[in-house]
């Protein structure tokens, strides 16, 4: 089950979606999520059932009262705005391998109050939820993930830096410097000046706090690298910088890098990678 979230960061009241592994007896799922409903500030609005249709056999009885304790992934969404809104059929996906999955949809996004900044304020939607997360009695604390996508990347590298809470991070097809970002993408470059309040050559402060690659020495947590070596919307030098700049650092960071794919692999290439993302996690876990 995918569920809608209300919840509050600085004040604002912002949306997100929780994922529940489909393998959970629905009466489980819907008391797990009641649990969530009594955190403070939080608010379960409503519910959409999972279109996956193959599930594994459950792990637990269908009469069963005990929640399990899981791990949770927070997908930090890509884009802006209606462009690279959050995913649910990604949500699916990443919950049928056993995970707790929530994606905030950031402010200003999705009915959500406020402004989405790009990599801003916006952060905070990330740090805010890890909070209420990590205090479910049915999360695994220690085993709190984030993943990155495209832009999203920024988010997640900000959150890992920032909470305790982070055991393992994704970076997947990600920004890890928004300047270059700005001289690569023309396209872009109207939306992030208004959004960001002006060019690298005007706010070049506001660009390094959105840029990964500035919050490399203070991730604690191991960073794996997805990417495709024909994307042409965020070029694979942005992971091969964040990969040089954490060895800087002295990480070990692990790639799975995709000959020939671009920043949206096609479905078997898609499905292949997350089960080898998710041995990665698992292997932390």
């Amino acid at each position: 089950m995918i569920y809608h979230i209300d919840y509050v960061s600085e004040g604002l009241h912002v949306k997100g979606y929780l994922g529940l592994p489909p393998q959970l007896p629905r009466t489980l799922s819907h008391k797990m999520a009641e649990a969530v409903d009594t955190m403070h500030g939080v608010t379960v609005t409503g519910t959409l059932a999972c279109s996956i249709l193959n599930r594994e056999p459950a792990s637990f009885e269908e009469s069963s009262n005990e929640s399990p304790k899981l791990p949770l992934v927070i997908y930090c969404r890509g884009g802006i705005g209606r462009i690279g809104a959050v995913r649910l059929k990604w949500v699916e996906e990443f919950s049928a391998q056993g995970y707790a999955v929530f994606a905030p949809a950031y402010r200003g996004n999705e009915g959500s109050e406020g402004r989405d900044e790009f990599g801003g304020a916006d952060t905070m939607d990330v740090i805010s939820a890890i909070d209420w997360l990590s205090r479910i009695s049915w999360i695994d604390s220690s085993r709190i993930h984030v993943l990155g996508f495209s832009r999203g990347a920024i988010n997640a590298a900000v959150a890992a830096a920032a909470s305790p809470h982070i055991s393992r991070m994704i970076l997947w097809s990600g920004v890890s410097d928004l300047t270059q970002t700005y001289e690569e993408r023309i396209d872009l470059r109207r939306m992030m000046k208004r959004v960001i309040g002006g060019s690298p050559a005007k706010v070049p402060e506001q660009y390094l706090l959105r840029s990964p690659l500035h919050y490399a020495d203070r991730i604690p947590c191991p960073v794996l690298l997805v990417h495709g070596t024909q994307d042409e919307q965020v070029l694979v030098q942005h992971s091969y910088r964040m990969l040089d700049k954490l060895r800087e650092c002295g990480h070990e960071p692990q790639t799975h890098l995709y000959e020939g794919l671009g920043h949206h692999f096609p479905p078997p290439q898609h499905a292949a990678a997350i089960h080898r993302m998710f041995d990665w996690l698992k292997k932390g876990d």
